[in-house]
């Protein structure tokens, strides 16, 4: 649905925002953003989300780590060919140490890039459309529709105790 027009819901209360939420899913309305002050399991199970991705960033990450944390100790103790106490110079049990470090520390990077990636951060586009309150105390939902049904999905929002606020081309608009 395109339009250059919608509307933030603010809510004081989870509960409301939540079943607004719920609500705006049946309706003929476009939900766009929900943003909450906390993290919160209703508007989590709201929303209907799908699970992350992240933790598959993670574990490739993880693997990639290990093998490279055992090549590199492979590579190092073949390069220097140092004898140490009669054991062979690939001595495969002391490189799973190097290895476990390295799947740690690479499994941290897949990690941070898996989240960086997943949530397309850093994003500057959605600026716009936020009201200050929202960092506080107060929850709020951003909802699309027609021109036409503006006055609708205001009235939706109002009548599940919240406030409204009209936003067009990213910019709030008078009431």
């Amino acid at each position: 649905m395109a339009t250059d027009q919608v509307v933030m819901g603010i809510f004081a209360s989870e509960d409301e925002a939540a079943s607004t939420v719920e609500a705006l899913r049946a309706s003929p309305f476009e939900l766009r953003r929900v943003h909450s002050p906390i993290p919160s399991h209703k508007l989590e199970h709201a929303l209907k989300q799908k699970k992350s991705l992240v933790g598959w960033f993670t574990l490739a990450g993880g693997i990639l780590g290990f093998f490279t944390g055992f090549m590199l100790a492979i590579f190092t103790a073949q390069r220097w060919e140092l004898i140490v106490s009669g054991k062979p110079i690939v001595a495969l049990i002391p490189f799973i140490i190097v290895g476990f470090e390295f799947t740690v520390l690479f499994a941290v990077f897949g990690n941070l890039i898996g989240f960086l990636f997943m949530t397309r951060l850093p994003r500057y586009d959605r600026l716009d459309m936020y009201d200050p309150r929202l960092s506080g105390e107060h929850f709020g939902i951003l909802a699309a529709c027609a021109t036409d049904q503006i006055e609708q999905l205001k009235a939706f929002f109002r009548e599940r105790g919240g406030e409204t606020r009209l936003f067009s081309e990213g910019r709030p608009v008078a009431a």
